[in-house]
C-alpha cells in the first residue's frame, strides 16, 4: 500500500472519527440543554443512534491499527486478527441495530409495507459487509499461514546452507 493511499484513508478515517464524536457531543448537548417536553432524554431511536456511532468509532479505531500495521509491515501477523475480529463484530453490532431501527418504525409503515422491505434489506446487505469482511479474515489466515511456513523454511534453509 502506498505512502499516499495511506494518508488519504487515515485522513479520511480521521475526519469521520471526529465527526462521529462531534455529533454524540451535540446529542448530549441537546438533550442537557433544551429535553422535548413531555419525553423521555433517551427514546429508543437515540440510544439505537448513539450506540449505532460507538460502533462505527470502534471499527474505525480498529480499521486505523490495521492501516498502521500495513504501513509498518506487520499485518500479517496474529495481532492482525483481533481487530479484524473486532471490526465484524462492530459490523454485525450496526447491522443488528439496524434490525431494531427497522422493528421501531415497522408499525408507522402499515400504509407502506414496502419501506419495512427496503430497510431489512438494507440490514441484510450491512451483514453481506460482515461476511465479506470475515472471508477477508480468511485470506488474511492463509497468509500469515504462508508467511510462518516460509519463516520456517528460512531457517531450515540457513542451517542447510
Amino acid at each position: 500500500m502506498g505512502k499516499l493511499t495511506v494518508r488519504a484513508l487515515l485522513t479520511v478515517l480521521a475526519v469521520v472519527l471526529v465527526g462521529t464524536v462531534f455529533v454524540q457531543a451535540m446529542m448530549v448537548w441537546a438533550l442537557a440543554t433544551d429535553p422535548e417536553d413531555g419525553s423521555l432524554p433517551l427514546n429508543p431511536l437515540r440510544v439505537i443512534t448513539i450506540l449505532g456511532m460507538m460502533s462505527a468509532q470502534l471499527a474505525l479505531v480498529c480499521v486505523w491499527r490495521l492501516v498502521t500495521m500495513v504501513r509498518r509491515g506487520t499485518v500479517f501477523s496474529h495481532a492482525a486478527f483481533r481487530y479484524v475480529d473486532v471490526v465484524i463484530g462492530a459490523i454485525v453490532a450496526a447491522a443488528l441495530l439496524w434490525f431494531a431501527v427497522t422493528a421501531l418504525n415497522a408499525p408507522g409503515q402499515r400504509d407502506d409495507p414496502g419501506v419495512t422491505l427496503i430497510m431489512g434489506g438494507v440490514g441484510v446487505a450491512i451483514l453481506g459487509v460482515a461476511l465479506i469482511v470475515l472471508v477477508l479474515r480468511m485470506l488474511l489466515a492463509q497468509a500469515v499461514a504462508r508467511d510462518v511456513e516460509a519463516t520456517r523454511m528460512r531457517a531450515e534453509l540457513d542451517t542447510v546452507i
